[in-house]
């Protein structure tokens, strides 16, 4: 039978690609955003207890009534906004399910769907596979900021939803206060969705105030924030993560939700429940991964590399304008096989493949990791 792909641009993700070619070239893993240390015994001897007290079967749909309890409790803390539980939380297999399942349950063919490039990169697959058109705007380089009025340039009367990212992945900038108010003031102009993707919303530094679309009542009212469990507790493996939206936007998110995954692990989420209770185990992150970042910038100093601002994730980009004129995926191949050290090409994340000769390097590593794979950028 003669198959037509629905995805014939779609090929093995950068993630995959570069992860392998670590393995096989023996070089440290800087590229994929998984962290190389153990998560707390606690979480993971809370996951025991349920499981050995048979907590092993389907959990609700919609998750079990305990950890939205508790995450409803979180996000009051967190942002100041009264969510209900039953009828405005969640919980999903991961963030990118979250996303899929959203995308999945509002674009219909011929709808047109604003995305910041550089993206993540299930954005635009998942758009297209619901018969939306993705819009790609590129964030300004080198801060990569908003241009809000080539924004409202963009909007049509085909316009459905707007799809941010903050803390960004891959550039670690984030969304400022300002942003979300022009966001705001867009959205109820032209009564557009948006899809806020806030898988990092813990892991921001220098001060910063993480800007959730929860904060802005107007905003909260047209949008669905997404949350990952995964990147928070440093355990992307389990894939668990949820969504938060009014009631009316909910109800048709748990329509897909039902027929692509119905329910997620039940177990972790007994646990996660127990172990959201202690506030420190969340609002300690931001210090835990600055102190990260901050001792791979110390082991970068007299690199010829240059980073550029972070202030968020996970993740730090660094130009190599001074060392070579190479494409980034020619750059990035070569620092694999050749230096043993393996990055993100950040040209890959881009629509229009833009190169401004930047990688993405993944801190979110032991020291001794970050030392070895430093101490052997600084030669280059």
């Amino acid at each position: 039978m003669k198959i037509q792909s629905r995805l014939p641009d779609v090929g093995t993700s950068i993630f995959t690609v570069m992860s392998r070619m670590a393995l096989e070239h023996g070089a440290i893993n800087l590229s994929q955003g998984f962290p190389d240390f153990p998560i707390d015994r606690k979480i993971i001897e809370l996951v025991h207890q349920f499981m050995l007290e048979d907590h092993n079967q389907y959990a609700p749909m919609l998750g079990m009534p305990g950890l939205r309890a508790v995450i409803a409790d979180v996000i009051k803390r967190s942002f100041g906004k009264h969510v209900d539980p039953e009828s405005e939380i969640t919980i999903t297999s991961g963030a990118t399910e979250a996303i899929y399942s959203t995308i999945a349950a509002f674009i219909t063919p011929g709808d047109e769907v604003i995305v910041f490039d550089p993206s993540y990169d299930s954005y635009n697959p998942a758009i297209r596979l619901n018969g939306g058109l993705p819009i790609h705007l590129n964030l300004q380089y080198p801060d990569f900021s908003v241009d809000w009025d080539l924004v409202r340039a963009k909007i049509t009367a085909r316009t459905k939803m707007i799809i941010i990212n903050t803390p960004h992945n891959p550039s670690g900038s984030v969304l400022r206060e300002a942003d979300l108010k022009e966001l705001e003031a867009i959205v109820l102009k032209h009564n557009l969705l948006v899809l806020s993707d806030e898988a990092y919303e813990r892991l921001i530094f220098d001060g910063n105030v993480h800007q959730s679309v929860l904060r802005y009542p107007g905003l909260a009212s047209q949008s669905l924030a997404v949350f990952s469990f995964g990147k928070t507790f440093h355990a992307t493996g389990w894939k668990m993560g949820y969504v938060v939206a009014p009631p009316y936007l909910m109800q048709e998110v748990r329509k897909t939700h039902q027929f692509i995954v119905f329910s997620v692990n039940t177990p972790i989420q007994l646990a996660l429940a127990e172990y959201l209770k202690v506030p420190e185990h969340y609002e300690s992150l931001g210090k835990f991964y600055q102190k990260k970042r901050d001792f791979f910038l110390q082991q970068m100093s007299g690199s010829s590399f240059e980073p550029l601002a972070c202030y968020g994730s996970y993740f730090q980009i660094l130009s190599y304008k001074n060392i070579a004129q190479k494409s980034e995926v020619e750059m990035a191949e070569e620092l694999t096989k050749k230096f043993k050290v393996a990055a993100i090409p950040v040209s890959v994340f881009y629509q229009d493949k833009s190169d401004h000769h930047i990688l993405r390097f993944c801190f979110a590593k032991k020291e001794e990791t970050l030392e070895k794979a430093c101490a052997i950028l600084r030669t280059i």
